[in-house]
């Protein structure tokens, strides 16, 4: 069960590495994370999602 737990934050501290060695170099040099395609599609989603307050 050790070993299991241990591969998991294995797995998780490698995704994040990952994810950040290309996000953060993106966002320095002023691109966006996302695609102009997935802004509209959230942009979307955000106009069509219920207030909550």
């Amino acid at each position: 069960m050790m070993f299991l737990i241990f591969a998991m934050l294995v797995a998780t501290g490698l995704g994040v590495a990952i994810v950040g060695s290309v996000a953060l170099p993106a966002r320095r040099d002023g691109r966006g994370l996302f695609t102009t395609r997935a802004a509209s599609r959230l942009a979307g989603v955000r106009r069509r999602r219920p207030r909550t307050h």
